[in-house]
């Protein structure tokens, strides 16, 4: 789960883990003065706040909330810092938990809230708990256990599903186009997230492997490790692999080592680790003889690929064991370490920066020097050192993994983040779902001219409108300019540009058909392939990088020429 939600689920957090701060190491005189002035800084301060907490407490005004109030201050002083480095409560011991092992106990269900603050099924996990009762993606929950539920936030709703295994709740549930209720009695199970949830044979003469790993959670490179076998024996004579690293938001470091370990043998440096703390400065080497270590190789990324994917990458792209794809990685290079804080609480803490075996720090980001608004620059391309990989061929740090082959950065358009944003697509999947009891297999299947046509009449009359980045910053000019008195002057001009810049929403969806078209099968397919049969869609119909690294795979001369100086 991402770090950001983590953070916005702080609960409470007790003063008394102020009380590891004292113990002082014997040092020489003018250490000690230093080390002093310090900790009595801490002890001062930390009396201070203690002090402010009881005075509000006992003579403010209104009633107060304690845990509210301390997570205010826990939240002000961690956000100083990387956004990395979180408290995690009681409460957020689950998420954790299923961010390092992909397992938690509940229903194997996602939701999203509409406009109207109703909580729907948007995802299930297949053969899971909600699957098995035949709740469906789109159907409301109205209530759990007798309360309900409407208008609550989702982590309220995420509390109320997850719970031990072999635990009930009731649920009722109202189907998304008659409005009728039912009741639904749900056992939770330990549900177990796969981090490789696809991989298959592809190309032209199915000879090469593809794997698709979604997180670096325990046991993800004996997962990755184990769908190579498999694929092997069904085909002896693979001609490549390709490790779809896309979005992957890291995880384990550990898991990092194992899964570079699949292609590069025993004793290898992976990453290394400094800190501040001398006892965080390691070496990560792999420990057991590899899968195959001449195999061709292509690693997919993009922007949302971090932490550990990019240590694979940059490990990878370091000792010219294969050929990294896409666009330029996230760019974090930071090592977290969980504290133990007591009451069941820790803190997840960046103790290290993360080094490939060339060197190079991947962080593009330098939280340790903000600018006077508070904000976090990018390291500075002039700051940025190359780097010889074993070859010698140049690379960089400060600023994520720079793939070998650079691939068209595929953003999603305004349009389609707003209909994806406003449920559009969700809505339309479910109507189309009901509507039609089966559909081709996932591989195959993408709406006709006419389909599209009836969800561009079904769109019309509801609200997508969005602006455009040019609309945003011809907002922002007539903004500046009447706050400087300049906007009469200039009045004219700017209707007539604002004229010429105003958008068709017919014209756009036109435009991006191919987009809204793609997304619009992702989205129906999950209906009766769930996840895995997303995952197929948008490799079958819609992925050029992964058709790019089929081509370099089957292609020696080139592959081999790229990994030359």
């Amino acid at each position: 789960m991402n770090m950001s939600i983590l953070r916005s689920r702080l609960k409470t957090w007790g003063l008394s883990v102020a009380i590891g701060l004292y113990a002082l190491p014997a040092t020489t005189h003018a250490q000690a003065n230093d080390g002093t002035d310090k900790y009595f800084e801490i002890s001062k301060n930390l009396e201070i706040f203690s002090n402010v907490f009881k005075e509000l407490n006992q003579f403010y005004v209104d009633p107060i909330e304690p845990g509210k109030m301390v997570k205010t201050g826990v939240d002000a002083m961690l956000n100083d810092l990387d956004p990395y480095t979180n408290l995690i409560t009681e409460a957020d011991a689950e998420d954790y938990e299923l961010q390092m092992t992909g397992k938690y106990g509940g229903i194997g269900a996602a939701t999203r809230t509409n406009d109207a603050g109703d909580i729907i099924i948007s995802d299930l996990f297949e053969g899971g708990p909600i699957d098995k009762a035949g709740i469906k993606p789109g159907d409301i929950v109205v209530s759990i256990n007798g309360q309900r539920i409407k208008g609550k936030s989702s982590d309220d709703v995420g509390l109320l599903m997850r719970g031990a295994p072999g635990t009930k709740l009731t649920m009722v549930i109202k189907h998304p186009l008659n409005g009728k209720e039912s009741t639904k009695e749900i056992t939770r199970e330990e549900i177990k997230l796969s981090s490789v949830p696809y991989a298959s044979l592809t190309g032209a003469d199915k000879n090469i492997a593809y794997v698709y790993l979604t997180q670096f959670t325990q046991n993800c490179g004996r997962d990755v490790r184990n769908a190579l076998d498999s694929l092997k024996r069904a085909q002896p004579a693979l001609k490549g692999v390709v490790l779809d690293l896309r979005s992957n938001p890291g995880g384990l470091l550990d898991e990092a080592v194992n899964v570079c370990n699949i292609f590069v043998d025993r004793g290898q440096l992976v990453v290394s680790t400094k800190g501040k703390n001398k006892d965080w400065d390691k070496q990560y080497k792999t420990q057991t003889t590899s899968w195959d270590t001449e195999i061709p190789l292509t690693i997919l990324v993009n922007h949302g690929s971090a932490s550990a994917s990019e240590i694979v990458a940059g490990t990878t792209q370091d000792l010219d064991r294969g050929l990294i794809i896409g666009t330029r990685s996230f760019g974090k290079g930071l090592v977290q370490t969980v504290r133990t804080l007591g009451y069941n609480s820790r803190l997840k803490v960046t103790t290290a920066k993360y080094y490939t075996p060339t060197g190079r720090c991947i962080q593009a980001l330098d939280y340790s020097h903000r600018n006077d608004d508070g904000s976090v620059s990018s390291v500075p391309d002039s700051l940025k050192k190359p780097f010889k990989t074993k070859i010698g061929r140049t690379v960089y740090d400060g600023g994520g993994i720079e793939p070998d082959v650079k691939m068209d950065d595929e953003r999603l358009s305004p349009l389609a983040i707003t209909l994806l944003s406003k449920g559009f697509i969700f809505d339309y999947a479910t109507q189309y779902y009901y509507s039609h009891p089966t559909i081709a297999p996932a591989a195959d299947f993408t709406l006709s001219e006419k389909e599209f046509k009836d969800f561009e009449n079904w769109l019309s009359g509801k609200d997508y409108s969005y602006k455009t980045e040019s609309e945003e910053l011809l907002a922002l000019l007539k903004e500046k300019a009447d706050k400087e008195k300049y906007f009469d002057n200039i009045k004219n001009e700017f209707n007539t540009l604002s004229a010429k810049l105003s958008h068709d929403k017919k014209q756009d969806l036109n435009n991006n058909k191919a987009e809204v078209i793609n997304l619009l099968n992702n989205e129906i397919v999950s209906r009766y392939y769930y996840q895995r049969g997303r995952v197929i869609n948008k490799l079958k119909l819609d992925d050029n990088d992964l058709k790019k690294a089929i081509m370099l795979l089957l292609n020696t001369q080139e592959y081999k020429s790229l990994l030359k100086v």
